[in-house]
């Protein structure tokens, strides 16, 4: 059984919070369900910082990166360049987990995992200047300029729908593929109406229509090479679309490559 034939037990295993039915419980295809199945294909490989544990990665309007990292005591925000070279950090009160990122105009959130608290920042000197709460976990986090909202995961099937400043919850929708719920949505990217999600623990992602909630596409990662150290850990974690192009960069928690990416149709 080929890689996309076996869908319905990959996003099963994948789906950590939402429980799956038979495969035979499922709604026949209709022409507005189709999923397009994609690969990443490696463009570029870029060295990364195999001491980050990568949780958020977003790229800068002047075309640098922006990462967030976790790990109690170990958390920060900084900036560095394609090529490598770090320009600013912040860390985390050792207390935080640091999760998920975004920027919205002159200011970057930042998400934490178990404190129910988002940090405000000034993105170009990264100094902090806000929080805000939330209800349950913080996973991922995008924004959406022309919806004004921020998209946020928590790691199940559903996004929250929230305003961008002040993550006051506005609603909140349910990813399905097929009509089935995809749980284990975790970082996040908005390009348009899309939002592409990485599946924890998996190298999958999910390109989401922002509207409705449906998986427009699967995208197979998996021949993206994982140099990583060996640990259960480090896996797949870091989606940012560089802005103008079709490309994105790809990278993991601990992983010492990114890699810029195109998303081909899988044959």
């Amino acid at each position: 059984m080929g890689r996309f034939e076996a869908l319905s037990a990959t996003v099963c295993l994948a789906a950590l919070l939402a429980g799956c039915s038979p495969a035979t419980d499922a709604p026949a295809d209709s022409p507005s369900d189709s999923v397009e199945y994609l690969t990443a294909r490696v463009e570029e490989r870029l060295p990364f910082d195999a001491s980050s544990f990568t949780q958020g990665l977003e790229v800068a309007p002047d075309g640098n990166l922006y990462v967030g990292t976790g790990m109690e005591g170990e958390s920060r925000l900084y900036v560095r360049t394609p090529a490598g070279e770090e320009l600013r950090s912040v860390d985390l009160d050792p207390l935080f987990f640091g999760e998920g990122i975004t920027r919205i105009d002159d200011t970057v959130w930042e998400l934490t995992w178990l404190n129910g608290t988002a940090i405000r920042r000034n993105a170009a000197t990264l100094e902090e200047t806000g929080r805000a709460s939330y209800d349950g976990e913080g996973w991922g986090v995008c924004a959406r300029p022309d919806a004004d909202e921020v998209i946020f995961s928590d790691g199940s099937a559903e996004l929250r729908r929230m305003d961008p400043r002040t993550l006051e919850e506005r609603g909140r929708f349910t990813v399905t593929m097929n009509g089935r719920p995809v749980s284990g949505l975790n970082e996040l990217e908005c390009v348009g109406g899309d939002v592409y999600a990485n599946i924890f623990t998996t190298t999958d992602i999910v390109r989401i229509d922002a509207e409705t909630g449906r998986v427009t596409a699967l995208i197979d990662a998996s021949g993206v090479p994982n140099n990583a150290a060996d640990d259960p850990n480090n896996v797949l974690n870091g989606i940012a679309h560089i802005p103008g192009t079709d490309e994105f960069y790809l990278t993991g928690k601990r992983w010492p490559d990114m890699y810029r990416v195109t998303f081909a149709p899988a044959g």
